[in-house]
């Protein structure tokens, strides 16, 4: 193989590798798989990949500097050659990025568990979603004292959502919310005060189930919620997020 074409070769690889490491983390959305699916696939060898790329590229890159260029085109040869070097070796990085962040900024460190809500004591219930839901491997049942001593000391400051709103108004504004946030509503009980969602991931579609419920206090109203995973012993702090996002969305 002629040294200026190792450089192009280098970015054909870097190209279908990038589609490779894009097809493990969306190929659920595509329905292609199940998430779990392309999760273990990307765990296993996404880095696999961007190595592979880097080493090649680096390889490529410096047989491109190495050519001598005795001649006018020769010399352009060469100066494509480390650019699409480069182009390739930014690409192997960008799939190990990753990688790279969890060596550069300690990983927060999450309670393995994958259902939170803002009320510990009394969580809400689902009524119209089961275990029997579509791809589901984790329980609805709360699972008492120990998940709920694990959540405080996590996230101590995810509670109920207070409100001046009438319960009418409040449970609107949550359906709103929820819509806005790309929840799909799959149960809803308006006399009840009560609707249940789903929500899935960006990255790698994994499903997961909320509840919310809205009370009346002696002046407003309060809202709960509660977000289930349906796949996964540790949740990687997204019930969390969700929680709180929506939490900030309701209060502004």
């Amino acid at each position: 193989m002629q040294k200026d074409n190792l450089g192009k070769v280098a970015l054909v690889v870097a190209l279908v590798a990038v589609g490779i490491a894009a097809l493990m983390v969306f190929g659920s959305s595509m329905g292609l798989w199940e998430p779990i699916v392309g999760f273990m696939a990307s765990r296993n060898y996404n880095n696999l990949l961007g190595y592979v790329i880097v080493v090649f590229s680096v390889l490529a890159l410096v047989t491109s500097f190495s050519a001598k260029s005795s001649a006018k085109q020769d010399s352009r040869a060469k100066g494509k050659g480390i650019l699409t070097s480069t182009i390739a070796l930014l690409l192997g990085l960008a799939i190990l990025s990753p990688r790279i962040m969890a060596l550069v900024i300690e990983p927060v460190k999450y309670p393995p568990i994958h259902d939170i809500t803002t009320n510990t004591q009394s969580p809400p219930q689902f009524e119209f979603l089961t275990d029997s839901r579509i791809g589901a491997r984790n329980s609805l049942v709360y699972g008492g004292e120990e998940i709920a001593a694990q959540q405080l000391k996590a996230f101590p400051t995810i509670g109920p959502i207070a409100s001046d709103l009438s319960v009418e108004a409040a449970y609107q504004k949550a359906l709103t919310v929820a819509k806005t946030m790309g929840w799909t509503i799959v149960a809803q009980d308006p006399k009840a005060l009560r609707f249940e969602s789903t929500a899935t991931t960006p990255f790698f579609n994994f499903a997961d189930d909320v509840v919310i419920v809205v009370s009346a206090l002696e002046q407003g109203s309060r809202i709960d919620l509660r977000s289930v995973s349906r796949i996964g012993i540790g949740d990687a702090g997204v019930n969390a997020k969700r929680i709180q996002e929506f939490s900030q969305r309701f209060s502004r």
